[in-house]
């Protein structure tokens, strides 16, 4: 007997709970899914399944062998439709909701090179920092920064977004350089006013003590893009994604504080409703994502190769 097909018998009959679930889906008889069950029992000289005129259960080897077969089978799916996606022309309205800021400081020149890449796909951007429902108002791919919500939605991590506290030079010149936690509590904040995701505000000294920031605020706005013009002409300190401040960083027109100090690090995620039925076009907006930005996102890296020093 075909060994492949076995194993997918002996999977499905131990997900259905009986042989005859088996056999029903592959179009067997019962005695067949029984036969390709025993067949594989023979090979390994192990009883995989105990089984009654009513039941079925999983011996201990044969649970661990069920993990293994199911991870298998599932890899061969993925490699065929990788193949056949590989002869299919990416076609469609791609559907896309994104933050606000990220999206309108990041995703612009992404979507452009995807495009080229897919002529035959449009693409509709949804530019929002509310938690859009991907099902009920049709959206193919959602990017979320920061906490993910228990949901049934796949996660694909794109890249990680780290925090970084900062001010611009100006501001230092006049209210001086903060050279420790305390003196980071005493200086004017410009703050996130809708941050949701843990360790806003905090940061790590060198001996692993956490400390909380919260000192003064002098403004606060529901946009960070807001905030990094804020910080430039010198209104107050900064805290927020190096997606926002990295590049000023690595321009010198902001300064990263505490350089010795760990700040939170966070996730960008591409979200979908489902991996066996996300579209082409979906699955290879992703990918497209994974490969623009990836674990040294392009705002890191900048702030890196400055040559200036980076929380």
């Amino acid at each position: 007997m075909d060994r492949f097909t076995s194993m997918a018998v002996f999977v499905v009959a131990a997900e259905e709970g009986s042989l005859i679930g088996a056999a029903r889906r592959f179009g067997l008889s019962a005695s067949m899914a029984g036969k390709h069950v025993s067949a594989i029992e023979a090979d390994l000289g192990i009883r995989l399944m105990q089984r009654s005129t009513r039941q079925l259960s999983l011996t201990d080897a044969g649970r661990a062998y069920y993990t293994r077969c199911k991870r298998i089978l599932e890899e061969v799916d993925d490699a065929n439709r990788e193949a056949s996606d590989a002869q299919q022309v990416v076609r469609g309205v791609l559907r896309v909701a994104v933050p606000l800021t990220f999206g309108a400081m990041h995703l612009g020149g992404v979507l452009a090179r995807y495009l080229e890449q897919h002529p035959s796909v449009a693409v509709e951007v949804m530019l929002s920092d509310r938690y859009v429902d991907l099902l009920g108002e049709g959206i193919d791919v959602a990017i979320r920064i920061g906490r993910l919500l228990d949901s049934d939605l796949v996660a694909r991590r794109l890249a990680p977004c780290r925090m970084v506290f900062c001010a611009s030079p100006d501001f230092l010149n006049r209210y001086g350089t903060p050279r420790n936690v305390e003196e980071l509590r005493r200086a004017p904040r410009l703050a996130f006013s809708e941050a949701v995701s843990a360790g806003d505000w905090m940061l790590t000294d060198p001996e692993g003590q956490s400390h909380l920031i919260d000192g003064p605020v002098r403004m606060a706005a529901n946009n960070t893009q807001m905030l990094l013009a804020a910080a430039l002409a010198g209104a107050g300190l900064a805290y927020g994604p190096t997606f926002v401040f990295g590049e000023q960083i690595a321009d010198g027109d902001l300064i990263a504080l505490l350089p010795d100090h760990r700040t939170s690090e966070l996730a960008i995620h591409a979200l979908y409703p489902s991996a066996r039925n996300i579209s082409l076009k979906a699955r290879r907006f992703i990918d497209h994502l994974i490969a623009s930005f990836g674990a040294d996102p392009p705002w890191d890296r900048a702030s890196a190769t400055s040559g200036r020093t980076r929380v």
